[in-house]
């Protein structure tokens, strides 16, 4: 059951951690290194994909039995190195019926910049069993530095975390995005910067228990060493449209597949219109 709930878990946080595409509109901040001014450029990516106040329920289910719940939700609007940013809070618990048998209360928070969509900093708190783990990051994305316990690492301008680079697939256009095409994603944890790219596939529609919606369908390709590794194939399906709201992700195992599927949203930016009924 523990390999179940942490396959369940992968597949969430593949939805974060499988995208990229850079926006070149770039705005200039001054700021003090120290005693040494130095200079940066920041982007500028404007968005309506989401706002304060979201929120998206999902149940996460294995063959008939729904294991568990995820949130995702930007409760609120903060501040980092002076800048505005959102709080994003996403949560994974195990349902009560479930807990019994192996109890999960994960809780992961973005503090993302509102103007760039790019994290300034990252807290993991995993409640697994038994198993406790704590992570904190914060990225200087003036200077290109990840600051954990472990130390300082080099990052590529505007590296993400598996919960800002979510959102930022959300700000993407696909309307022109053809079979096969594959985009890239720089992902920081720990002490290292992972590469994932991302296959589109095409178009479908989907039911959920939120509704019928069409979406487009992508696949993270995920290599030796990454962030995650799964046992089999990750899709993910989008709602095709300016939301691209997160409707279901499927992995594929040798035992079946495991789910997470759109139950309820609140306090969306804009309509949703690619939804059917």
């Amino acid at each position: 059951m523990k390999r179940m709930i942490l396959g369940v878990k992968a597949v969430l946080f593949l939805t974060a951690a499988s995208f990229a595409q850079d926006s070149l509109a770039f705005r200039e901040r001054r700021i003090s290194d120290g005693n040494v001014p130095v200079t940066r450029v920041l982007r500028s990516h404007p968005q309506t994909a989401f706002d304060v106040g979201e929120r998206l329920v999902f149940d996460v289910g294995y063959a008939f039995i729904t294991a568990g719940e995820a949130v995702m939700a930007i409760p609120r609007t903060d501040t980092a190195f002076g800048r505005l940013c959102y709080q994003v809070v996403f949560t994974v618990t195990s349902t009560p019926s479930f807990s019994w048998i192996y109890k999960v209360e994960d809780r992961y928070e973005t503090i993302l910049d509102k103007e760039g969509i790019f994290p300034w900093r990252f807290s993991q708190r995993l409640r697994e069993g038994k198993f406790r783990r704590d992570y904190d990051a914060t990225f200087d994305q003036y200077n290109n530095v990840a600051i954990t316990e472990q130390g300082r690492f080099p990052i590529p301008p505007y590296v993400h975390d598996v919960v800002s680079a979510f959102y930022y697939v959300r700000t993407l256009d696909f309307s022109r995005s053809r079979p096969g095409e594959k985009t890239r994603l720089f992902n920081f944890f720990k002490d290292t910067t992972h590469t994932l790219d991302v296959k589109f596939l095409g178009r479908q529609e989907v039911k959920v228990e939120a509704g019928t919606f069409r979406c487009i369908i992508v696949e993270p390709l995920i290599k030796e060493g990454g962030l995650f590794k799964s046992e089999g194939r990750v899709l993910i399906w989008l709602t095709d449209d300016e939301r691209k709201v997160p409707v279901k992700v499927s992995t594929k195992v040798v035992i079946g597949s495991i789910d997470a599927e759109l139950r309820e949203y609140h306090g969306l930016s804009g309509p949703l219109r690619a939804k059917i009924r």
